[in-house]
């Protein structure tokens, strides 16, 4: 390259840099907003967790992060027992995902990935995944969030050993926002 065309070349990614650094902030900045990326929205929070007749399971911490792209979860259950999941959104996909752990990974449980299951604008929200047992067996998961009326969100986890032909509840508990 000659010295007039180099300088010339420099001086337009010069110009061209704060331009394109601005479009990819503000592309990232707008990346999780919508309908879609505001779908776990209602879960933002901190909250009691009961069961039915009102004896507390744990508490859970919900945090919108990364701008508004993910959401941490943090766990935790009377006895000190703790549990985190990571969710995130595809702004690509329009997709949800999460990941789970618990703080014995070898449980039936302790790690799960799961995929948003649900409609575009349905009334619940539901994850479904794959599981194995230690026998190596596959196991469907799936949770479902529901924000009820009162503002409580009802959370039910159930698994299939048959392919998803049964379905068995193994947690079902109501989440009560604290102040």
């Amino acid at each position: 390259m000659r010295p007039r065309s180099l300088t010339l070349a420099l001086a337009a990614a010069t110009i061209a840099a704060p331009l394109v650094h601005a479009q990819s902030a503000a592309t990232a900045a707008s990346a999780c907003s919508g309908p879609r990326a505001a779908t776990l929205d209602f879960w933002v929070g901190r909250w009691r967790v009961v069961d039915a007749k009102g004896a507390l399971l744990g508490m859970n911490q919900i945090d919108k992060v990364l701008k508004g792209c993910a959401l941490i979860e943090n766990w935790r259950e009377p006895d000190g027992s703790e549990g985190k999941s990571f969710f995130w959104f595809n702004a690509n996909t329009q997709i949800w995902r999460q990941l789970w752990v618990e703080d014995d990974t070898r449980a039936l449980g302790g790690i799960k990935e799961k995929l948003m299951v649900s409609a575009p604008g349905a009334a619940i929200v539901r994850f479904q995944g794959t599981l194995f047992t230690p026998a190596n067996e596959i196991v469907l998961d799936r949770t479902t969030l529901e924000p009820l009326r009162d503002g409580r969100v009802r959370q039910t986890i159930e698994i299939s050993k048959d392919g998803g032909v049964n379905w068995h509840i193994g947690f079902d508990a109501f989440y009560i926002r604290e102040p």
